[in-house]
């Protein structure tokens, strides 16, 4: 797999929105969940308490799922299966190099059949699959900034609708 995941590209479409608290990210998650489709890979990037497991719990939530959504920071993953698609979650803060993830035997999981969401992606940097999604989230003030980036069609397909539904 080859990362070509430019995070730093000003070139690539992107939209940005302020969340004033736990719940906006919760609903920002909800709404992403209704364009998730088989074979997209979303990355999520920010400091600790940013609000990636927050957004992810959003998305989970979106999807019908309303048992506990723990973060997988020492299980690396875990899976949620829909009627529809496989939705995996990892987390990669615990990694101190690459190669724990090829260890790990995830490449099998990036698929068209599946939906990775991954937190902390730059500690597999250069080997994961190109993001369609890029999640970046930053403390401000009590809330929270996000600006969501496409770096695929299909990324960038989601955005529009992302875009439209939301009103940006």
């Amino acid at each position: 797999m080859n990362n070509s995941n430019d995070t730093g590209s000003a070139a690539l479409p992107e939209i940005a929105c302020y969340l004033a608290d736990e719940s906006a990210t919760l609903t920002l998650g909800s709404d992403v969940a209704a364009l998730l489709q088989p074979g997209l890979t979303i990355l999520l990037e920010g400091n600790l308490g940013a609000g990636k497991t927050t957004l992810a719990r959003g998305m989970l939530r979106g999807l019908g799922y309303s048992a506990k959504v723990k973060s997988p920071t020492y299980n690396l993953v875990e899976l949620y299966k829909f009627s529809r698609l496989y939705f995996y979650h990892f987390d990669f803060y615990r990694f101190n190099n690459q190669i724990e993830w090829e260890e790990a035997g995830f490449r099998e999981y990036f698929n068209s059949e599946s939906v990775c969401l991954v937190e902390w992606p730059q500690k597999a940097a250069g080997l994961l699959p190109i993001a369609d999604l890029i999640f970046f989230l930053n403390i401000s003030g009590g809330g929270r900034e996000v600006r969501i980036r496409a770096a695929t069609e299909k990324g960038k397909q989601c955005l529009k609708e992302l875009r439209n539904s939301r009103n940006f």
